[in-house]
């Protein structure tokens, strides 16, 4: 196939790329710049996509013997990631920035142009697998679970995967990439991966935040609406955060408390103790399908749900269901239009789940699929709201 590697300057698009090549392959390269001002150098694991790592790519494709060039993304990237970011913080939503940098820049942006190009396929250095079945392509697990980043991958639909080769996938750890790719003479061996937000490469997320969002001091409360400190802005908390609420007074039982919700438009914090962060349901309109769906998606499934991407998957039941926004006959809605959600019950209650967390849908290593979470039901609500209707199916039956 005439191959095009994401060459990111790290030693797994590195190492995938010569697979690439060792396969028979037509391989070009390609660095994607995103950012109109990269930092010069890394430090450590701190960052990514600087001057430095383009360098590294470059030197890399030189070893292979393959054509390598820059793709200036930065526009689109600060478009669609990084605005997007500032923006879901400052509606109180915690955001994604791989998932939708792999959903608008990887695997949109760069596939959408190499197709344009005549290339076959888009070769990068995630961990995870690709499968053909009778009934069609199918994104797995890789084989090293310490490393798989199928969860990152799950914003991929039927047609992106079409295009889609993925050497690492069956690789049994990360030591054996290295080694590797000390075998074949490639600098970037040793390299430190990569594990912050790569636009805020010093980690301070806050401070970033308050620099392009704003922060407006304002109440902290319980969930009765009692006041019980101030914060120095609502777009800098995050659902869970335990740490660095100041309230400088304890909790009756003296436990500690936790922030439950974010309320931008009252510049609001509310906070509470840790059972109270227990989700049994999820919900959100934009999802979309990895592969063939569900024969009848509306028809409840069992499979299992991860909200991030080195959480452990909880069993769930999901299903294709009108959204509460809609209030016309849902047997009048196309489930690939607006309107509809995609639902999870789940049989294990989550801790410290927010709205614009990404939810991947899982059938035992195969995602089938992912949604953006835009609502959630507490377990004591969802437990509350269950005992109302048995007490309700009660009184039917006894009347």
């Amino acid at each position: 196939m005439k191959v095009l590697a994401a060459m990111s300057g790290g030693v797994d698009s590195a190492v995938a790329a010569a697979r690439a090549v060792e396969a028979g392959h037509e391989v070009t390269g390609v660095h994607l710049a995103l950012s109109r001002m990269p930092g010069t150098l890394r430090t450590g694991s701190r960052g990514c996509c600087t001057i430095e790592d383009s360098m590294d790519a470059r030197r890399a494709a030189d070893r292979l013997g393959i054509s390598f060039y820059v793709w200036d993304l930065s526009e689109r990237f600060k478009a669609d990631v990084v605005d997007d970011f500032v923006a879901e913080y400052a509606a109180g939503r915690t955001p994604n920035p791989c998932m939708r940098c792999n959903e608008k820049i990887k695997f949109a942006a760069l596939l959408d142009k190499a197709v344009g190009l005549g290339f076959d396929a888009v070769c990068t250095g995630h961990y995870a697998t690709i499968l053909d079945t009778t009934e069609g392509r199918e994104l797995h697990r890789a084989s090293d679970d310490a490393k798989d980043q199928s969860y990152v991958l799950g914003v991929l639909t039927a047609e992106q995967l079409a295009h889609c080769l993925f050497p690492l996938g069956d690789t049994p750890s990360k030591r054996l990439v290295r080694e590797e790719a000390a075998r074949r003479g490639l600098a970037v061996a040793q390299k430190p991966d990569s594990h912050d937000i790569c636009f805020i490469p010093d980690g301070d997320t806050r401070g970033w935040l308050a620099e392009r969002a704003g922060l407006e001091p304002g109440p902290i409360v319980d969930r009765d609406g009692t006041e019980l400190g101030t914060h120095d802005g609502a777009t800098g908390y995050t659902i869970g955060q335990r740490k660095g609420l100041h309230i400088g007074r304890p909790a009756p039982d003296g436990r500690p408390r936790f922030v439950l919700e974010i309320r931008p438009k009252q510049n609001e914090v509310v906070v509470g103790p840790r059972e109270s962060l227990a989700v049994s349901q999820i919900a959100g309109e934009r999802f979309s399908w990895t592969g063939t769906p569900p024969l009848d998606p509306a028809v409840p499934f069992a499979c299992e749900v991860q909200i991030r991407a080195h959480a452990d998957p909880v069993p769930a039941t999901a299903v294709l269901r009108p959204s509460e926004a809609h209030d016309g006959p849902a047997a009048r809605l196309d489930p690939t239009q607006p309107g509809f959600e995609l639902h999870a019950r789940l049989d294990d209650a989550l801790f410290g789940v927010a709205p614009g967390q990404t939810a991947v849908v899982y059938l035992g290593t195969r995602v089938l699929g992912q949604f953006t979470i835009d609502r959630t039901v507490a377990a004591d609500v969802a437990r509350a709201s269950l005992i109302a209707d048995d007490a309700a199916e009660a009184r039917r039956e006894s009347a």
